[in-house]
């Protein structure tokens, strides 16, 4: 099994950053990636940041293009998400999962109970 566990959510104003952990243990290696997801009320989960556990392949959503980051300590068993420029719509549970390399959130066996990040106008 692996074991996830998201931190770092929290009330921001817009524009502002913020960086969210997410603490990994487990049998990692049974997976091939570990992404960021978010979900707003009454849409649907949306895969905005993804990498594979080696590093060598990265994906970040259009519309985080430049403004977030994912990225990991191997040492500190943590996959950090930096948002920077927060916007309103940035507004959702985020979530780190872990599964194939794919955008497809079904496809992931492995969740965290997510943390909120609100930004506000």
């Amino acid at each position: 099994q692996v074991q996830l566990v998201e931190s770092g959510g929290g009330l921001v104003q817009a524009g502002g950053s913020l960086r969210l952990s997410c603490a990994v243990s487990g049998r990692t290696l049974s997976t091939a990636a570990v992404g960021w997801f978010r979900q707003a009320p009454g849409n649907e989960r949306v895969c905005v940041a993804r990498m594979t556990w080696s590093g060598d392949s990265t994906f970040h959503l259009s519309s985080v293009w430049g403004r977030f980051t994912i990225s990991r300590d191997h040492a500190k068993n943590t996959v950090y998400l930096q948002m920077n420029s927060l916007k309103p719509e940035d507004t959702a549970v985020y979530y780190c999962a872990a599964g194939p390399y794919s955008g497809n959130p079904n496809l992931y066996s492995y969740w965290g109970q997510g943390t909120q990040v609100t930004v506000s106008s």
